[in-house]
């Protein structure tokens, strides 16, 4: 048991990390799980991996959905929550998770797809299952949460701008969650070592996660940062909805 929670702060709770079979997601799952909460590991193509992690789960006493859904299918997602209504019949915690965009052969919208439309298609579908008192998480990275104000590499732009582009949206909805008593945290990270980003980013411009390590002090590790995921579903909500993660000094605030 790895202690980020409180033993029992998510007791009777159900919890859904979308791509959740690995890395930020995976650990995230476990976090919420080791602290009480009922799972749904959401995963896009790793179904041996979701089952794997789901079987961990299982064996700390939580029940675990596998659930695979294509989040830029809306017949896909609804699915999704068809199966989590008649498995648990509500949801308490919501962690957006999962994103890409830097995936060769795909259409060139992809990345606003994915980290715009398919990010508020899984709220609103999920609205009907958050209660009172339920958490929404969205994970965003400082180079998309600052692109208005702080230039990225090149090779990361289109995602850092559609990643923007749906934490925009979704902070749109934060006056009807509150409505409702749903509280929405928006949570930026600095690049994360171990993440598909980082070594994709690695792989076009050589060398730049050993600059930004050397610019920041540190860069977290993907468990490190996962913890932080975590905390912000159960932690309150920050009064400007956002949790910054890691060193923010190279980025101008707008």
């Amino acid at each position: 048991m790895s202690d980020v929670l409180p033993a029992g702060s998510l007791d009777g709770k159900v919890a859904l990390v979308t791509g959740s079979s690995r890395g930020i997601g995976a650990d995230t799952v476990r976090y919420l799980a080791e602290a009480g909460a009922d799972v749904v590991i959401n995963f896009r193509n790793k179904a041996p991996r979701a089952e794997k992690l789901a079987g961990q789960l299982r064996e700390l006493g939580r029940r675990a959905l596998v659930v695979g859904a294509d989040l830029t299918d809306p017949a896909s997602v609804e699915q999704m929550f068809d199966a989590i209504r008649a498995e648990y019949g509500r949801l308490d915690v919501l962690v957006l998770n999962a994103s890409g965009g830097m995936e060769s052969g795909m259409a060139e919208d992809y990345a606003l797809t994915l980290n715009r439309d398919a990010q508020l298609n899984v709220l609103n579908a999920a609205t009907p299952l958050l209660g009172e008192g339920a958490r929404v998480v969205f994970v965003t990275s400082h180079q998309a949460h600052f692109i208005r104000t702080t230039p990225t590499m090149p090779e990361y732009e289109p995602v850092a701008l559609s990643k923007r582009a749906g934490e925009d949206a979704l902070r749109e909805l934060i006056p009807a969650l509150s409505e409702k008593g749903i509280g929405f945290t928006v949570v930026s990270g600095d690049m994360i070592e171990g993440t598909i980003t980082a070594t994709l980013l690695e792989r076009a411009n050589p060398g730049a996660i050993a600059e930004r390590r050397e610019s920041a002090g540190k860069l977290y590790n993907v468990s490190e940062f996962a913890a932080e995921v975590a905390q912000a579903a159960v932690d309150p909500v920050p009064a400007d909805n956002t949790r910054l993660v890691g060193d923010v000094s190279a980025f101008a605030a707008e």
